[in-house]
């Protein structure tokens, strides 16, 4: 290596072959370490992983009714295990369900004050667990990559 080369600064970046396909796999990796940290902080309370991503998703609206059809197509998921964890759901009242005014043969499902409690105590335990993340981050970083995150993620959502 030339004396040049040496006092350069590396950068990893100019080792990837392709980022885009980096980037998505790294993504991958990230929600499989993450999903597996999230079973284990949530394992033996009342909201499992799976029912605590469905509050997440309705507390993000939480006056707005959603059906089981909206929320798989939502979620990218097979309609029956919506319909499983919704019925866990309901049965803990989290949920409610009303008739679908506009088709008989749906529901309507709405967050409960109960579901909105069980989310903030789930969602607590995982932030205090997890608050470490991102220590030796400045909020700059923080920031910036959040925004990277959310350009994505809406292209992704757009881009079905």
């Amino acid at each position: 290596m030339s004396a040049n080369r040496e006092n350069e600064k590396y950068d990893r970046k100019e080792e990837l072959p392709s980022s885009d396909f980096r980037i998505i796999n790294w993504i991958g990796i990230i929600s499989q370490l993450t999903d597996t940290r999230m079973r284990q902080l949530l394992d033996g309370t009342d909201v499992p992983p799976p029912q605590f991503i469905l509050l997440n998703h309705f507390t993000h609206q939480p006056d707005e009714g959603r059906t089981v059809s909206g929320i798989a197509w939502a979620m990218q998921q097979p309609q029956p295990g919506i319909t499983k964890t919704v019925a866990k759901m309901l049965k803990k009242g989290f949920l409610r369900a009303e008739d679908n005014p506009e088709d008989g043969r749906s529901k309507i499902l709405h967050l409960t004050s109960s579901g909105q409690k069980a989310h903030a105590q789930a969602k607590e335990r995982l932030e205090v667990a997890l608050a470490d993340t991102f220590d030796g981050w400045r909020e700059w970083e923080k920031k910036d990559f959040f925004g990277f995150l959310d350009r994505l993620k809406v292209y992704l959502d757009e881009n079905r």
